[in-house]
């Protein structure tokens, strides 16, 4: 047994946490229990726990969250159009307060008095854990080997080598994080902002299908409850649009992404469902939803991102705004058509009970029930204030000549 007691670790199996395991032995004298948690990674567990145990970790945890991640974490994101800088679909920021706070249960009831992560100090990750942990149990020491060290992956790589801890292929060449809602690509060649990421990179892109292609997703409440006429549970649903969207090349998320720590970094992730299924979500609510509602409810989704991507899931705000944006889905119940082709991604055809697109007042055909008169004196009142205004800036204007005229006599 170690001489401090217990320390609980967020363990993924990969390079960064399984180093951690031997810091955390060697250099805190620490007995590491070792939690993974399952949010639709596709990982091999079995073979993570031997890993972790074949390190050193005296016991290790499966937690199985993946309904729980679909139900309280990626329902409220589609509800609220969850796209950091209206890109990044939130996938990994998602998933990081989950995995902390499974690991902080794991603390609480293992009598740990320390909890670590595998954070860097340059990324997200190490809010969005620190941040949780602390607002769950601010008793808990936190410890993060890579942060407090300063550690390079290439130092981590080198010292992996030295403890003869397994490194996997992939791990050489790019750091990835994976979950029900989306992959993240970091590492290697993908650091130069002009580099095109190769097709290896991708898990689920291809261009299998080169001819156009459609999928219909139906919504209830806000919620995707089915997909090309099928109902199916969210994780079911999630991965069939993936599969299918991937074929098409839709989902791929290459832009250059404000961290919280100040960097710039370029980042590339893989997310056909999510990118499929919050575009179809948008066009939904545009058809059912006032542009009062639609204007307030884009304020308030932007501001639902940047708490969800910087760590303040726990933070009272995001869940006054969940009320709100619950209040909205309400009416947002009905079919999206989208078509997908070579990576492009448009919605086609949608249709709602609570539409608020009338074709007998939008038609310019014959039979609409609009009255045109109705329009001009609307259209007066309407732009009134501009044409006194620049009727206004015209004789000041005007004044200003006659003065530099007289002026010059």
């Amino acid at each position: 047994m170690g001489n401090n007691g217990k320390v609980v670790l967020a363990y993924s199996g990969g390079l960064d946490t399984s180093v951690c395991i031997r810091y955390l032995q060697t250099m805190h004298k620490l007995d590491v229990i070792t939690v993974t948690v399952d949010c639709g990674q596709d990982d091999d567990f079995k073979e993570i726990e031997k890993k972790a145990k074949a390190i050193g970790a005296i016991k290790h945890v499966y937690v199985d969250a993946r309904e729980e991640f679909a139900r309280d974490y990626v329902i409220p994101s589609i509800k609220a159009n969850g796209l950091y800088q209206s890109k990044y679909p939130l996938a990994t920021a998602l998933a990081r307060p989950l995995i902390a706070a499974k690991a902080v249960e794991v603390a609480n009831r293992e009598g740990a008095t320390a909890i670590a992560h595998g954070c860097t100090g340059k990324g997200n990750d190490q809010i969005r854990f620190d941040v949780t942990m602390r607002a769950l149990n601010p008793k808990l020491k936190i410890i993060a080997p890579i942060r407090d060290m300063n550690l390079t992956r290439d130092v981590e790589m080198k010292f992996a080598k030295e403890q003869n801890i397994p490194i996997s292929a992939e791990a050489k060449k790019y750091s990835i994080d994976l979950n029900l809602w989306g992959r993240a690509v970091e590492g290697g060649n993908i650091e130069d902002s002009y580099f095109e990421p190769p097709e290896d990179a991708f898990q689920f892109i291809n261009f299998a299908n080169d001819k156009a292609g459609y999928i219909e997703l139906e919504f209830e409440a806000g919620t995707p409850v089915a997909a090309d006429g099928k109902r199916m549970p969210l994780i079911d649903l999630i991965e069939y649009v993936n599969d299918k969207a991937g074929t098409y090349g839709v989902g791929i998320v290459d832009h250059i992404e404000d961290r919280v720590v100040g960097i710039k970094s370029r980042e590339v992730y893989e997310a056909p469902a999510a990118i499929t299924i919050i575009e179809a979500h948008k066009d939904l609510e545009k058809m059912v939803l006032t542009k009062h509602e639609l204007a307030f409810k884009r304020m308030v989704d932007e501001q639902w991102s940047w708490l969800a991507y910087s760590g303040l899931w726990q933070d009272p705000l995001r869940t006054d705004l969940d009320r709100f944006i619950d209040a909205t889905q309400i009416r947002v119940t009905g079919k999206v058509r989208l078509k997908m082709q070579r990576g492009s991604l448009r919605v086609v055809g949608r249709e709602s009970k609570y539409s608020l697109y009338k074709n007998d007042l939008a038609t310019y055909a014959a039979g609409s029930t609009f009255d045109q008169n109705l329009a001009k004196g609307f259209v007066e009142l309407w732009g009134l204030q501009s044409i006194i205004a620049n009727s206004v800036a015209a004789g000041a204007t005007s004044g200003d000549d006659k003065k530099t005229k007289g002026g010059k006599k």
